[in-house]
């Protein structure tokens, strides 16, 4: 199948933003409230910036959750179901999207390549959701501790000028 028939992923959205309900962090995709509003006005460096930021939580989590994975196999799996993953996705990235594949579809566990079966599959997705919005969140709270920091000690410096 060629790549041009596959399904467009244009932004790290999962289709279930709960920072319209306040949260800081989308429980989502897992960008910042302020980086979902903004995205659309965003510069290809500034998207590449978070989606790195992403993929290295990613691959935080699920590396280790999933240590038998075969990547050419989830590779596989994911073009048969039309999943079109960036070409900078990490290892990480890819096996998210056949974890959610898989978490929507327990039966394509088998298939999927990650090594796991369909009885596992909720309780794997459940320890992913745990963890790396925990991860997430970290993230968002020493983003604004240190933008807060530089604005309490750049502060004075303006004032002084």
């Amino acid at each position: 199948m060629s790549n041009d028939r596959r399904i467009p992923t244009i932004t790290p959205c999962a289709g279930r933003c709960s920072t319209t309900f306040g949260d800081n962090v989308c429980r989502g995709c897992r960008r910042f409230n302020h980086e979902i509003i903004r995205w659309n006005t965003f510069t290809l460096e500034q998207q590449l910036s978070i989606w790195k930021r992403l993929d290295s939580q990613l691959d935080q989590i699920l590396i280790p959750m999933l240590p038998n994975a075969n990547l050419i196999v989830v590779m596989q799996f994911l073009e048969l179901k039309r999943v079109r993953v960036l070409e900078h996705a990490t290892k990480g990235r890819k096996l998210y999207h056949a974890l959610k594949l898989c978490e929507k579809n327990k039966h394509l566990a088998e298939e999927s390549g990650l090594s796991i079966r369909g009885d596992q599959v909720k309780a794997i997705w459940q320890e992913f959701e745990r963890r790396i919005l925990s991860l997430a969140q970290a993230s968002y709270d020493f983003a604004w501790l240190r933008a807060d920091g530089m604005r309490t000690h750049l502060l004075p410096i303006v004032e002084e000028s």
